[in-house]
Formats: C-alpha cells, sequence, structure tokens
C-alpha cells in the first residue's frame, strides 16, 4: 500500500480499508479515506460493507483473497487470466484451508485477457 502512496488516497470517493499486521506510515495521516484495520480480515471486511452501504466491496491480493476464502467473508471472486506465465510470484490458491467451490457467473474472453468471475457457493 505505501508503495503506491496509498493511491493518491482516492478510489473514486470511496474509503480504502486495509488489512494490516503492522501500523500504517506516517504518509497514511495525508489520506482521510485511507483506513488500517488490525484486528483481521473479518473486521475489516464488516467495516468495508458498512461503508458501501447497498454497493459492492473490492478487495485487491492474492493473500488478502485467501485469507477471506478462509474466513468466509467473500462472495464472489474475478480472475483475469492473461496468455503469459510468469514462473514466479504469489499462487493464488495454493495455501487454502479446505475446499473452496465456485460457481461461475461471467466469462469475458478477449485477446488481451479471459475474465471470469465466480460466485463461492456456500
Amino acid at each position: 500500500m505505501e508503495q503506491v502512496d496509498h493511491w493518491g488516497g482516492d478510489n473514486h470517493g470511496v474509503p480504502i480499508f486495509v488489512p494490516s499486521h503492522r501500523p500504517p506510515g506516517p504518509s497514511v495521516a495525508n489520506y482521510p479515506l485511507v483506513k488500517y484495520v488490525s484486528d483481521g480480515i473479518t473486521s475489516a471486511m464488516a467495516q468495508a460493507k458498512a461503508a458501501a452501504g447497498d454497493r459492492d466491496v473490492l478487495m485487491l491480493g492474492a493473500y488478502t483473497a485467501q485469507r477471506a476464502l478462509e474466513a468466509g467473508v467473500l462472495d464472489e471472486l474475478q480472475i483475469h487470466q492473461v496468455p503469459v506465465l510468469f514462473g514466479c510470484g504469489r499462487r493464488m490458491f495454493e495455501v487454502l484451508p479446505s475446499r473452496v467451490e465456485l460457481e461461475i457467473v461471467r466469462v469475458i474472453d478477449t485477446t488481451e485477457a479471459t475474465h471470469i468471475r465466480y460466485r463461492v457457493r456456500r
């Protein structure tokens, strides 16, 4: 988060909740819409949903998605599969505690990527 300067503190005017195991750096003081949440992914998601009202909550990052799936607080996920194999990086679903069943909601196939939206089955 710090690497991108908290996206300038603006995500189209909506609050940004950052689940984190450490306190934010001093630059976060410049961005009143950015809030670090240190008491877990469930709390971060609850705060984000409360702030969003009837709108969707967007979550970014493989580690965050893994923790949200593990905690049962992720309703849908979208994968953008590009036709490149990097050979390194974080494997998105390698460290899940149990099987997660998904239902395909939508597939958009382009020459640049295939975009697949899934609903998490409970």
